[in-house]
This record gives structure tokens, C-alpha cells and sequence, in this order.
């Protein structure tokens, strides 16, 4: 069976130029990858075809080499042979795969520890910041001291001794990457020369041994929106450690925990306060100040036959809602306080309200044993 044109299967025209011959072949692995695929069989010989093809057209040489010759270039040890393996399958196509491919859809780019360039990335930092109840309402900036490692000035974070600049790396020609043939199969790998950055560095910076960064403590201001809630996570994009040799710098992420508070209790946005009221302002009625989080006060009124567990609704005079103008509610929690150490005058009233009290006077307790006696069988 004669092989498709490589071009055909990309999906191009022969003049393609080098970014649109790896657009479509990206656009295409990404719809044929076998994970996205599971047990179609179509799609593997798909796949398969597409690597094979791209692997032959992403370089100069081979290009040239097929536009000239077609598949017999590659056939029986013709002129980019020694790249291929059975059935057009290379090694070389299969790391693009992990790179282009598996890093865009984990979102992660082309690779997780270094830049395009093979620089490394510098590593991301924690901080666990405590802040009052207060400060989640009303928002804040607070400063910050991290220690970490930062680019250093001495050479500019390129590592080298100032007045002189890395070379790139004989091994991997700036690749980063070096290839071996085994067999049918090419292996790629690190470089051990450069160890990926693709430069070495003759002369290295006294100031920071070549690393191109230093350890700094720096002091940053981090603003805490109105809302935060109790473990939300902040990211300062590129405040992290710096990266090795100009690299990019990682990020810094700010963990938030909300201290706990001696009057409210938080859910969500809503406020809870507990407020214990004398027994004579929940038989008879009243009013009283509650405080607010904001450090406020506003006047509650109960009615009169209060008991304790029941709930004052304040609409509004809870925490806000983040990102938006919203505000949760405030709920009073009555607690309803029975007095202690009573003077004979106080015992003898209420001995007389005791013997002038009837059923109706206490709903839920009469209720109550009414059930208990029933339990029993009206005993």
C-alpha cells in the first residue's frame, strides 16, 4: 500500500512555512492522541502517521531530503534513514509529543521546570498570614518579609562573571537536549554539559557562584480584599524564588487563616453573636444594644415571652461577599440567663408568681411532660 504525502496528512501546502507546519501538526495530535482515544485503533495509525510525518518535515534537511525523493528517502537506508523506525515511527516525534502536546493540555507549556529557553524556573513559595475577623471584613495591605532568592545584580542573572557573558553549550549546540541512536530507536535526553540551559559558563560571578541568584530577604505588600474567607490562597504572579541563571521566577502564594473571634462566630458571609438577656427583659419584652463587625452597635428588640435558641435576624450587618457589593446577615442568638444569688425579697416573688403561674404560662414544658406521661400510658 502506497504511504499518504506527508504534507497531505498535515494538512498543508509544500510552501508551509516552519510555524504553520507545527500549528497544524499540534492541532492535529491533540485531536488523534491515543488518551483522548481510548481503544480506537483508527486513531493510533492516525497518530502514528501524523508523528512520522511531522518528524520528517520539522527539519531542514529531512525536508529537503523527502521534497526531493519522496518516501524513498527513508526507505532502505536512504538518506534520512538511520532516523526512522518501524513503520515512520521516531523517537524524536514521540518527545515533541510530550512537550507540545501533553504539556499544553496540563497546561504547563513546555515543561514544568524551564522556560523555552531551557532556563530553569525558580521554585514557588508558601506564606501563612494570620488575620482578624476584622481585617476579612474590611479588607487590608499588609507587608510581608519572605526570605528567598532573587537575581543577582552583580551579573545580571546571567551567572557569569561581569564583563563576560555564558557561551553556548559544544554538546547540544543551545539545545538543551542531546540525541543517541539505539538500534532503530533515538533516544533523547538532558544534556550533560549544560544540564539543559543550553550555555555554559567559563567565568562564573563571585557574588553569586555562578547560580545567577542570591539569597535576599524582601519585604512585599500583599492586599487583602474585603470577604477573604479562612484558607483562601493568594498568588503573587513571579514573586517567587528567582530562577537559576536569568530564568523566570516562580510564584509566591499567600495562605490566609482567620483568627478566631471573642463575640462572632462565621458561615460563609453570615455573622452569629450569642447574647445572653436577664430572664425578666425575655418574659416581658425589651431591647437591647448588640455590637457589629463593624465596630458599630445597633438596637435589638425581643418580644416579650423570649426563650433561649431563638434568632434575630439583621439583614446586611454580616461579612461581604467577596468581589461583589453583596453582605451577608447578622443573627442574634438569645440566651436566656436564669438569675443567681437572690435576695430573700427577689426568692419570695418569685415563690408568688410560681403558685400564681398556670400551664399557659409555660407552653413547651407543659407540652413536654404531657408526651412523657403518655409514654407511660397516661400514668
Amino acid at each position: 500500500m502506497s504511504k499518504r504525502c506527508f504534507y497531505e496528512t498535515l494538512e498543508v501546502e509544500r510552501t508551509a512555512s516552519d510555524g504553520e507546519l507545527k500549528a497544524a501538526y499540534r492541532k492535529a495530535a491533540m485531536r488523534w492522541h491515543p488518551d483522548r482515544n481510548p481503544g480506537d485503533h483508527e486513531a493510533e495509525a492516525q497518530f502514528k502517521e501524523l508523528n512520522a510525518a511531522y518528524d520528517v518535515l520539522k527539519d531542514p534537511q529531512r525536508r529537503a531530503a523527502y521534497d526531493r525523493f519522496g518516501h524513498a528517502a527513508f526507505e532502505n537506508g536512504g538518506v534520512g534513514g538511520q532516523r526512522g523506525g518501524p513503520g515512520g515511527f521516531a523517537a524524536g516525534g514521540f518527545s515533541d509529543i510530550f512537550e507540545d502536546i501533553f504539556g499544553e493540555m496540563m497546561g504547563a507549556g513546555r515543561g514544568r521546570g524551564r522556560s523555552a529557553g531551557g532556563r530553569e524556573r525558580g521554585a514557588d513559595l508558601r506564606y501563612n498570614m494570620e488575620i482578624t475577623l476584622e481585617d476579612a471584613y474590611a479588607g487590608k495591605t499588609a507587608q510581608v518579609r519572605i526570605p528567598t532568592s532573587i537575581s543577582c545584580d552583580a551579573c545580571s542573572g546571567t551567572g557569569a562573571k561581569p564583563g563576560s557573558r555564558p557561551r553556548q553549550c559544544g554538546t547540544c549546540g543551545g539545545a538543551g537536549k542531546v540525541r543517541s541512536s539505539q538500534g532503530f530507536f533515538l533516544m533523547e535526553r538532558t544534556c550533560p554539559t549544560c544540564h539543559g540551559r543550553g550555555e555554559v559558563v567559563d567565568d562564573p560571578c563571585s557574588a553569586c557562584s555562578g547560580a545567577g541568584r542570591v539569597d535576599r530577604e524582601r519585604t512585599l505588600e500583599v492586599a487583602i480584599p474585603a470577604g477573604v474567607e479562612d484558607g483562601t490562597r493568594i498568588r503573587l504572579s513571579g514573586e517567587g524564588e528567582a530562577g537559576l541563571r536569568g530564568g523566570p521566577s516562580g510564584d509566591l502564594y499567600i495562605f490566609l487563616s482567620i483568627s478566631g473571634h471573642d463575640l462572632f462566630q462565621r458561615d460563609g458571609a453570615d455573622l452569629y453573636c450569642r447574647v445572653p438577656i436577664a430572664m425578666t427583659t425575655a418574659a416581658l419584652g425589651g431591647s437591647f444594644e448588640a455590637p457589629t463587625i463593624d465596630g458599630g452597635r445597633t438596637r435589638v428588640k425581643i418580644p416579650e415571652g423570649t426563650q433561649s435558641g431563638m434568632q434575630f435576624r439583621l439583614k446586611g450587618k454580616g461579612m461581604p461577599v467577596l468581589r461583589s457589593k453583596e453582605f451577608g446577615d447578622m443573627y442574634i442568638q438569645a440566651t436566656v440567663e436564669i438569675p443567681q444569688r437572690l435576695t430573700p425579697r427577689q426568692r419570695e416573688l418569685l415563690e408568688e408568681f410560681a403558685a400564681e403561674a398556670s400551664d399557659a404560662n409555660h407552653p413547651e414544658s407543659t407540652g413536654f411532660f404531657s408526651r412523657v406521661r403518655e409514654f407511660f400510658g397516661g400514668a
